[in-house]
């Protein structure tokens, strides 16, 4: 046993002990012991500041491209150059930001939330963090190459992803580092799933698990079912890629799309769940009641989950090669599930006693801005309407709604929400509420016009437009917007670093949260509880709530 271990306090449990001895060695200081750790919250802080330094890259790319996309026959960029950039940002964004951030606060989160020291498989959720960051680097290293980076679209449909077609390293890179990312997420959800399933204590049933964590379970499972068929596509492409022929054939063709979008869609979802989870938590906290709707909202993750893998085909649509009917029911059978999640979220902010700090805002944004993106969902699950707006920007407004105004909007209110947990300091409040007028703001007016842009006509995909196309205003006001979310963004740079500046020290407990990580310290210790910070007794999926609602029961009798 490690001298961490000799030494962990007497206040720490017999089975807490025994988990603890999963960390073979000490926590080392400096870069080398940063990466090199197996505490779960350096592993997570790492995979979530990793995916925050990649979404600004990706958000730099967005902005290039609203530029050039600002006025009509713009020559910023070339035709290759755009489609480089378009690549590269709509590839990054699902594959290397919202995807690896979303298992990331997982990793952080649900160990401290189930009142354990450690996470599963440690070494394996490292090693993921590590494929992770080397798929990333792999696949941006495709712009230092002659060809210059993939430029096929996120889903590299074939033939145009071949070699033929599209030549040069850069798309080998996109490949392989796609590849090693995707490996990464399964490896880091894996063992998300195994810590919920197999490690929590023994007072912590399946239904006393935070609304969090359920949602990581139904995240967790569509990552492990969904992320080998986009493997085995990889693979299909990789063949291509050496014998170009081989897509001459379009069963190759047909069997790629079905390959890549059995992946394609349970991906949305896991883009989509634990901001869910986030945004319930929230809700709960700034409303200081318990989350309305458990058990129902429970069960609506799973069976949405289990939903997701039936709806793969109405993206092909178009192609003539999905039965329209079959998936268009399970496309809109999703809005149930849907309904019953959004109900809860609802119904825990009505008799409330409603607080308003900026993770807040920000969770009370998610609600109508995702509902936006779920909406025209449903509508893309109609083949009538979906072959009318089929490849159209109403596309590319509806999945932006869903993962910028939606998820993006719900990782803000969970990073607002947990930094002083993470950091032990308190940002700026005036600094936050500034950066979410301005998200707000910038979100709609940069993707709402989009929809308009689809009716009329303008294609996704395209470097420029002619004049009299009548795509001219809509499109600058879409960039103008673009760059006040740009903006939004450097002002939360702006207080991450005031708040190291000036660190003002959060306590425990800033929030009267309502979930066992708000009874660890700020920032929490190695093991997450120690003597001073012991777990109280766990009686729901609210324990803190449930503790706090004792001690005034008490304070009553004795009155």
């Amino acid at each position: 046993m490690t001298q961490e271990l000799t030494s962990a306090p007497d206040g720490v449990s017999r089975w807490q002990r025994r988990s603890m001895a999963l960390a073979v060695r000490p926590e080392r200081d400096g870069l080398g012991g940063w990466a090199s750790s197996t505490d779960h919250k350096r592993i997570g802080l790492m995979t979530v500041a990793t995916a925050i330094a990649l979404f600004v890259a990706m958000g730099a790319l967005a902005l290039t491209m609203r530029s050039q996309l600002a006025q009509p026959e713009e020559t910023l960029l070339t035709a290759d150059q755009y489609n480089q950039l378009f690549t590269i940002h709509g590839s990054g964004m699902i594959y290397l930001v919202v995807t690896p951030v979303a298992i990331g606060l997982g990793v952080y989160i649900v160990p401290l939330q189930l009142g354990l020291p450690v996470i599963a498989a440690a070494r394996t959720t490292l090693f993921g963090y590590w494929l992770y960051l080397l798929g990333a680097l792999t696949v941006l290293s495709g712009f230092l190459t002659s060809d210059g980076a993939a430029s096929d679209g996120w889903f590299a449909y074939t033939p145009l992803s071949d070699s033929q077609h599209t030549p040069g390293f850069g798309m080998d890179l996109w490949i392989l580092g796609t590849f090693s990312a995707t490996v990464g997420a399964m490896l880091q959800a894996g063992a998300v799933l195994w810590t919920i399933l197999r490690m929590r204590p023994p007072r912590m049933s399946l239904l006393r698990i935070p609304v969090f964590g359920w949602s990581m379970v139904a995240t967790c499972l569509m990552v492990l079912m969904a992320f080998p068929s986009l493997l085995a596509a990889l693979g299909l492409l990789t063949l291509g890629r050496i014998a170009p022929s081989l897509f001459r054939e379009n069963i190759w063709n047909i069997g790629y799309q079905h390959l890549f979008w059995f992946y394609g869609h349970p991906v949305v979802y896991v883009m989509f769940f634990p901001f869910v989870g986030i945004v319930a938590e929230v809700l709960s906290t700034f409303a200081g009641r318990r989350y309305f709707g458990y058990k129902p909202t429970v069960l609506s993750l799973l069976a949405f989950a289990a939903l997701s893998m039936s709806v793969w085909g109405h993206h092909m649509f178009a192609t003539g090669q999905a039965a329209d009917n079959y998936y268009s029911l399970t496309s809109t059978s999703l809005s149930v599930p849907a309904g019953i999640e959004y109900f809860g979220l609802i119904g825990t902010l009505l008799g409330g006693r409603l607080r308003y700090p900026t993770p807040m805002l920000f969770a009370i944004a998610f609600l109508p801005q995702f509902l936006i993106g779920g909406l025209t969902g449903i509508m893309l699950g109609s083949p009538a309407l979906d072959v009318h707006v089929h490849d159209s920007y109403f596309v590319v407004a509806h999945f932006h709604y869903t993962l910028v105004a939606g998820s993006v909007f719900g990782l803000f209110a969970g990073l607002y929400y947990w930094f002083p947990k993470m950091t032990g300091y308190l940002y700026d409040e005036r600094l936050g509420r500034i950066q979410f007028v301005l998200m707000v703001i910038g979100t709609n007016m940069a993707f709402l016009p989009m929809f308009g842009l689809g009716f009329l006509g303008m294609p996704r995909r395209v470097a420029t437009y002619s004049a009299g196309a009548g795509f001219t205003t809509l499109n600058l006001i879409s960039s103008i917007g673009a760059f006040v979310f740009g903006l939004s963004i450097l002002v939360l740079i702006l207080n991450v670093f005031k708040t190291f500046a000036v660190r003002r020290p959060a306590g425990d407990d800033p929030w009267t949260g309502n979930t066992l990580e708000w009874a660890s310290a700020s920032p929490p210790p190695r093991f997450n509880f120690d003597a001073a910070h012991l777990l109280p007794p766990i009686t729901s999926y609210a324990p803190l709530l449930d503790a706090r609602l004792r001690r005034r029961e008490k304070t009553l009798e004795t009155a």
